[in-house]
């Protein structure tokens, strides 16, 4: 899904290419959004679905949501969903394999044992669970109010969840970012068995690339740094 203008069609393209390269079975990559300007003609492009949300939200997370409607576009089955700001590092077709049929998600990185995912890279079965959309609709305030974050709601409410085995789905910031001080002095590594390395928030993955944290107060750069990250660039391209 791509909205408003801080991804730009540079980070869809890219994921497309990442995709072709980690993928060896009839693979297609869907669009959802609200400008389809410069994306790959390969790529299938869709208007962002409909979903009744209030106005300061319709812009965040909570807009994934929409995806739990059925129909949706022409998908059927399982389905991958990949966050735009991630990098794909290794083979994709063994999230294919893994539980099918089943809401397949990260485990959130900083709730580790609480049985909650992160919806950065999930896969759902188009046309299951779709109370997850028709409940918000019905009731997205009071819903909003008891969970605050989307993700959360998903984890509760969805009738079966599994998560990705942990090493295939990576943190950049909460998994491989060397703890404080030594990020100051070490470059995130990649381990051998990742497929995909999530960049949740900011530093976004052209930011780590290049060592940049943008910080929108100064005293944050006393913890908040990255050295610069090489290995982004082999594989986000």
């Amino acid at each position: 899904m791509k909205w408003g203008t801080r991804y730009p069609a540079l980070y869809v393209n890219r994921l497309w290419s990442m995709i072709k390269r980690h993928t060896k079975r009839p693979t297609r990559l869907v669009c959802f959004t609200d400008d389809a300007t410069e994306v790959d003609a390969e790529v299938d492009t869709f208007p962002l679905p409909s979903i009744r949300i209030e106005d300061d939200i319709a812009f965040t997370p909570w807009r994934k949501l929409s995806l739990w409607q059925a129909p949706l576009a022409d998908l059927a089955g399982d389905v991958l969903f990949l966050d735009l700001d991630i990098v794909i590092t290794g083979d994709l077709d063994a999230i294919f394999d893994f539980r099918p049929g089943t809401f397949c998600v990260c485990e959130n990185w900083t709730q580790l044992g609480q049985g909650i995912g992160n919806t950065s890279v999930f896969r759902w079965h188009v046309g299951k669970n779709t109370h997850i959309f028709d409940d918000f609709e019905k009731n997205g305030i009071a819903i909003r109010k008891k969970y605050g974050i989307e993700q959360v709601y998903i984890s509760d409410v969805v009738d079966e969840m599994a998560f990705w085995p942990r090493e295939w789905c990576v943190s950049f910031k909460h998994t491989l970012l060397p703890a404080w001080p030594l990020n100051f002095f070490r470059t995130p590594p990649l381990p051998d068995n990742t497929r995909i390395v999530a960049f949740t928030g900011k530093p976004d993955p052209d930011e780590a690339a290049i060592g940049k944290w943008p910080v929108n107060a100064p005293w944050k750069r006393i913890y908040k740094h990255v050295r610069s990250t090489p290995w982004i660039d082999e594989h986000w391209q």
